[in-house]
């Protein structure tokens, strides 16, 4: 049974940190990539960043702000979310799909097939 479980979300300061897991059972990570995707209330679900087998991509808003990590050993992806504005508040998911999906489609949601249940991300003072 493949699930995909976030954690670490909270309540944090502009300017704060936090660092999300996405731990991974009922599938080898070695042979998927990851997405982080986020999803503010009245907005889209945008894509974040992405964990491919040799390479990582983020969303331009926040390079080098945020830094994704894998894990294969503890079949666990994380994200590293540093100097967070208000506007990085929303609820943030994980994804997979298999490693051979086309790099440049990494921000498609509709290219991932299976989803975690998402956790909350909230920036405020």
């Amino acid at each position: 049974q493949v699930q995909l479980v976030e954690s670490g979300g909270g309540l944090v300061q502009p300017g704060g940190s936090l660092r999300l897991s996405c731990a991974v059972s009922g599938f080898t990570l070695d042979y998927y990539a990851i997405g982080w995707f986020r999803q503010a209330p009245g907005k889209e679900r945008e894509g974040v960043s992405y964990s491919g087998e040799n390479f990582s991509y983020y969303v331009d808003s926040v390079k080098g702000r945020f830094t994704i990590a894998r894990d294969n050993s503890k079949n666990t992806v994380y994200l590293q979310m540093k100097s967070l504005k208000p506007e990085d508040a929303a609820v943030y998911y994980c994804a997979r799909r298999p490693s051979s999906g086309v790099p440049s489609t990494w921000s498609s949601a509709k290219t991932y097939d299976y989803w975690g249940q998402g956790t909350q991300v909230t920036v405020s003072s």
